[in-house]
């Protein structure tokens, strides 16, 4: 019986590429806690004839020890071998009687990053095993996996030496959408509706290993005091321990997350380069190209034609880092703060925030909600270059039919009210954006909020209405 829950695309992916009929090579990545050895480990289980996973942060001889506990578990007598090049050999021995007969025999290497220690040569050994024997047998899959998404795209799917071009398929393993993170929780038969799926969104990001962490009989309120605001709470040390997944020299890119989370609506790269000297030059462009590789950040141009291609904007987007980064620093010692601090402006603040990132990791179903599912789009926040107005624009959708979706996103408990102030501010905000970027195409206000805008004279000047169940489309 299948137990993995969702992930029907990559699960027919497998499907595929167990039947192929030839050797596969196949690389997982994606961040931590997201679910990539529950997949292969559940799904794959009656497949697998080796599994060994590395230790995060050891030394060369722990990596070894750990690969002949796993030969000596498979059945592999008296393993002493002590060089990546004498391991895979000996793995090479174990698996020939296997890969003689019909069946399909996985390979599973989970933590392959762990595995290549300083000096240790393992991406030389791996290299060898595959294209000298594994990749002969026609139904031999190696799957290797790894958190740390940078290093498995620069050293295994990008890898210019042995192992160049012989990924037979990539595997980005993404956190689940809201749509995936509902059908989750009600198949766990956790009651809550989608106001406070959509909060609960905004801390977890749709990480299952965080999801699954939610108590049925538990308020989101109380959730989220037993696991970041109570003393010893089980995600408190979380950020920490997921950087150090993820990079193994983490601080500079902690440096550049925290940078990006004091910006809303994010900095080129010659501005964070600016606020942090010592990593400029090619270091920083590739320390950013390695977090978008993770995500954590995006990028993106604006409707500025004076600004160059290669001069993007970058934006955190990892919701549990965000709200990390919001509330952490403040030094909260209350164990029932979240309970107790709905209403508390650094809260308020926060939910706003993390609510425009919500919807921005829903662009396809905001698309489907406007009609405009088959039109090519730019997607942008967009800010007034003149300091004067200060004006802002939450996103914009640029469409290729000539419109743009002026986009202004709301969060709020109850349908939100559209006044003589904040109706000024919109036709100020459209004014202010024809004007400065000489845009010809049909404007549409589109307000993007929880529950709708109430119907007022103002609300009359809003094209097109939307509300978070838009966000839960498939």
């Amino acid at each position: 019986m299948d137990d993995v829950f969702g992930r029907q695309k990559e699960k027919a992916a497998l499907d595929e590429l167990l039947a192929s009929g030839k050797a596969e090579f196949i690389a997982v990545y994606g961040r931590r806690r997201v679910g990539k050895t529950f997949l292969i480990n559940e799904y794959l289980k009656d497949q697998i004839v080796f599994q060994v996973t590395g230790v995060m942060n050891d030394n060369a001889q722990s990596q070894y020890d750990t690969f002949r506990q796993a030969l000596d578990e498979y059945g592999y007598p008296n393993p002493t071998e002590n060089t990546w090049m004498e391991l895979f050999y000996a793995l090479q021995k174990l698996l020939r009687s296997k890969v003689d007969s019909e069946r399909v025999c996985v390979v599973f290497i989970d933590e392959l990053p762990c595995f290549d220690t300083p000096r240790a040569n393992f991406i030389s050994a791996l290299e060898h095993f595959w294209n000298a024997w594994a990749s002969k047998h026609n139904n031999l899959k190696l799957i290797v996996s790894g958190s740390a998404t940078s290093w498995m795209i620069k050293q295994i799917i990008d890898n210019h030496g042995g192992l160049h071009n012989r990924i037979t398929h990539e595997m980005h393993l993404q956190p689940f959408t809201l749509k995936e993170t509902e059908d989750y929780l009600k198949m766990r038969r956790i009651p809550w509706n989608r106001f406070i799926i959509t909060q609960a969104y905004m801390v977890f990001g749709g990480v299952p290993y965080y999801l699954s962490l939610i108590n049925a009989k538990e308020s989101l309120a109380q959730t989220i005091d037993r696991l970041y605001f109570v003393r010893q709470a089980p995600l408190q040390r979380e950020y920490g321990r997921l950087m150090a997944s993820l990079f193994r020299t983490p601080e500079p890119y902690v440096k550049i997350i925290e940078t990006l989370s004091a910006r809303r609506q994010g900095l080129m790269r010659e501005d964070i380069a600016k606020e942090l000297p010592n990593l400029a030059g090619g270091r920083l462009s590739k320390m950013l190209e390695e977090l978008e590789g993770c995500d954590f950040i995006r990028s993106y141009h604006t409707r500025e034609k004076k600004i160059k291609q290669n001069q993007k904007i970058y934006q955190l987007t990892d919701m549990f880092s965000l709200f990390h980064l919001h509330f952490f620093p403040k030094g909260i010692t209350d164990n029932h703060f979240w309970q107790s601090n709905q209403n508390n402006p650094l809260v308020t603040v926060w939910q706003g925030l993390a609510f425009e990132q919500v919807v921005m990791q829903h662009i396809e179903q905001i698309k489907q909600a406007l009609g405009i599912a088959g039109v090519r789009a730019e997607i942008c926040p967009w800010r007034s270059k003149n300091t004067d107005n200060c004006a802002q624009v939450d996103m914009l959708i640029v469409r290729a039919d000539r419109i743009v979706n002026l986009c202004e996103m709301k969060f709020s408990i109850n349908t939100f009210t559209i006044d003589k102030q904040y109706d000024a501010e919109l036709r100020n905000k459209i004014q202010v954006f024809q004007t400065e970027t000489h845009c010809k195409y049909g404007i549409h206000l589109t307000m993007l909020t929880t529950y709708g805008i109430t119907p007022n004279a103002y609300a009359n000047h809003v094209q097109s209405s939307l509300t978070m169940d838009v966000l839960f489309g498939e």
